[in-house]
C-alpha cells in the first residue's frame, strides 16, 4: 500500500492506537509524557509521531480542527494499522456547574456536522466504544479526577453557535460541544474499531464563558494543568486498549 496522501505514512509505520489531539502543538505536549518519541510524517494539519508510554507503543497524531480533517485522519490512520483512538482535547461546556478544568468522558455525540451525513443516517448514533470509554473513567477515576460522563455534541460552525442552539443544547442535557468526536465514533464504529474521547473544560457557554475570554489570574486551580492532567489520563488509558 503507498503512503497515506495527507498522514504520508504508511503500513508499519504507526502503532495499534493513536491518541488524536487536534492541536499540532499538542501532539510533542503527549510527546513530552512519554519516551523515544519519533516524529514519522507533517503534513498541513497533520503531525505524526511514535512513542511509548512505558511498556505501551503508542502513536500520536493531530487531526486539526473539525470533523471532515478528523475523518480523513481516522481513514488513513485505520488504513496502515491503527486499531483504536483516544480523542484528548478541549471543550465548551453545556451545563451550569460543569467548570473549567473540569474533564468530560464522551459516552456518544450529537452529529451537528455535516461529515459523518456523507457515511450514514443522521438516526445511527455515534457512540463511544465501552472499553475506550471505561478504560478512560477508570483511569481518571484513579488520579482523582470527579469526571462528567455522558453525552456531548459535535458542532462544525464555531461562529454560529447562537443563543437558541446552545438552548437546545443544554436542554437535552449534553455534556459540552467540541468539533471532532461524533466523526471519530462514527467511522470507528463503522471500521469495527475503538474509539473514546476525554475533553478538558476551557470555557462554559451556557454561563458566559468562553474560550479565551478569562483572564488566568480568574481561573480555578484545576485549570492550571488541565491539558496536562487529560494528556496523563488518556496515556494511561492506552495500557488498557
Amino acid at each position: 500500500m503507498a503512503k497515506q496522501p495527507h498522514l504520508l505514512a504508511e503500513p508499519g509505520d504507526v502503532h495499534d492506537v493513536a491518541l488524536l489531539p487536534g492541536d499540532p502543538g499538542r501532539v510533542d505536549r503527549i510527546a513530552a509524557q512519554c519516551e523515544g518519541a519519533e516524529t514519522i510524517a507533517e503534513n498541513r494539519e497533520y503531525k505524526l509521531v511514535n512513542a511509548a508510554y512505558g511498556d505501551r507503543p503508542v502513536t500520536i497524531c493531530s487531526t486539526g480542527i473539525g470533523a471532515p480533517s478528523a475523518a480523513i485522519a481516522v481513514e488513513e490512520l485505520s488504513r496502515i494499522g491503527v486499531e483504536a483512538f483516544l480523542r484528548v482535547g478541549t471543550t465548551g461546556a453545556l451545563q451550569r456547574g460543569i467548570e473549567i478544568g473540569d474533564m468530560v468522558i464522551a459516552t456518544a455525540a450529537a452529529k451537528d456536522e455535516g461529515t459523518t451525513g456523507r457515511y450514514e443516517a443522521t438516526s445511527i448514533p455515534a457512540v463511544a466504544d465501552f472499553a475506550a470509554c471505561t478504560a478512560l473513567v477508570e483511569k481518571a477515576r484513579a488520579r482523582g479526577e470527579d469526571v462528567h460522563v455522558g453525552p456531548i455534541a459535535t458542532d462544525d460552525a464555531f461562529y454560529a453557535e447562537t443563543g437558541a442552539v446552545v438552548d437546545a443544547w443544554e436542554e437535552a442535557n449534553l455534556l459540552c460541544v467540541e468539533m471532532e468526536a461524533a466523526a471519530i465514533f462514527a467511522l470507528a464504529r463503522r471500521k469495527g474499531l475503538r474509539a473514546g474521547a476525554i475533553c478538558t473544560v476551557d470555557g462554559n457557554l451556557v454561563e458566559g464563558t468562553q474560550k479565551g475570554e478569562t483572564d488566568a489570574e480568574e481561573l480555578p486551580a484545576k485549570a492550571k494543568d488541565n491539558v496536562e492532567r487529560a494528556i496523563v489520563i488518556t496515556l494511561d488509558a492506552t495500557t488498557e486498549l
